[in-house]
């Protein structure tokens, strides 16, 4: 696998294209921080850290409107081949503010909304709406 961002987003698509309740994604610090993020943006229920040290992963509820999934989509904008990085006027916004991008700051991960408000820039890593 060389793009582990790309594969949870796969796996959350994938799990609500059959209406499964919940998806499992193998655990790392920043999977889990994306997970945190989309919860308090409320595009899943919750997500928690599962399992013992070397099989760790993090269970993420799913979130549906009437059938609908919550993620009705996502792109990857940074990839391991080639790293985008704006400053933050140039974070424009996603789906006229219905959506949100994920920047990784120095700050650590921020959305767009919040890096543009505290004038950070970084890496765009996904938008998702």
């Amino acid at each position: 696998m060389t793009d582990p961002i790309t594969d949870m987003f796969n796996r959350i698509r994938n799990a609500q294209i059959v209406f499964h309740k919940t998806t499992e994604i193998p655990f790392s610090k920043l999977r889990y921080s994306i997970a945190e993020i989309l919860k308090a943006e409320g595009f899943i229920l919750d997500c928690k850290k599962k399992g013992k040290k070397p099989y760790q992963f993090v269970k993420v509820q799913l979130k549906y409107d009437n059938k609908i999934p919550a993620v009705s989509g996502f792109k990857r904008i940074s990839k391991p081949g080639q790293r985008i990085y704006k400053r933050a006027n140039e974070i424009s916004k996603v789906k006229s503010g219905y959506g949100l991008a994920i920047v990784s700051t120095t700050k650590g991960l921020l959305t767009d909304k919040e890096a543009r408000k505290n004038k950070i820039g970084g890496e765009l890593m996904v938008e998702v709406w």
